[in-house]
């Protein structure tokens, strides 16, 4: 089991982590927009599933390559609504995460991390958010925005980017996110590796791993 003298660093994805549950703000978009959440649900497997194809619109939103615009339109192309109406494409990412917002309870398992001498980092792909910069500066000692340096996760470049900025090897960086690829990815260059679930067995998963009482 390591010890806290191993590791410097925890990191962060910011959706779904540091933020209330995207299944939730998803939830609430799909009833709001009528869209279908089976038709939804396949274009994520067709984008983001496991054998989804290099390239596609979201991995091209991602690192920055497709503009929010052109974006929003080949999204809202596929999606399927309730009603048989077109989906609209314009503002239809601000749409989606309208109801994601800043976690209290991470937010405070940052700070108390701080104050036991943990670096923090954040490693986020973006999908033309717009991220809470001012909290972002104070909470965190490296942030690293997909869209912002041409990579994404969960391909190696962007842990090693990430890893530079810290300025620490991998064996003293903890890594934290919601998606099962990503935590391996991290695992696989030998970050200690955490699939969130929730705030409270995040904070547990981590007091385990640095010996401490967080």
């Amino acid at each position: 089991m390591p010890t806290r003298d191993q590791v410097d660093a925890v990191v962060f994805d910011y959706g779904g982590v540091l933020t209330t549950p995207l299944s939730a703000a998803t939830g609430s978009w799909l009833r709001a927009d009528g869209i279908d959440p089976d038709g939804f649900a396949t274009l994520m497997r067709d984008w983001l599933g496991r054998d989804a194809e290099p390239g596609n619109p979201i991995h091209r939103l991602e690192t920055g390559e497709l503009e929010v615009a052109e974006f929003e339109r080949r999204f809202a192309a596929r999606l399927v609504s309730t009603t048989g109406s077109p989906v609209a494409a314009e503002g239809v990412l601000g749409r989606l995460f309208a109801g994601m917002k800043p976690s209290d309870e991470m937010t405070q398992l940052v700070r108390d991390l701080r104050k036991h001498g943990l670096r923090i980092g954040l490693l986020s792909n973006s999908w033309g958010n717009d991220y809470p910069h001012e909290m972002l500066a104070e909470l965190c000692d490296v942030v690293v925005i997909s869209g912002e340096v041409g990579l994404r996760k969960p391909d190696e470049p962007i842990y090693r980017l990430l890893l530079e900025r810290l300025d620490l090897p991998a064996q003293r960086v903890a890594f934290v996110d919601d998606f099962t690829a990503n935590v391996r990815a991290a695992q696989k260059i030998g970050m200690h590796g955490i699939r969130h679930l929730d705030p409270a067995s995040t904070r547990a998963e981590l007091a385990e791993l640095l010996g401490e009482d967080l």
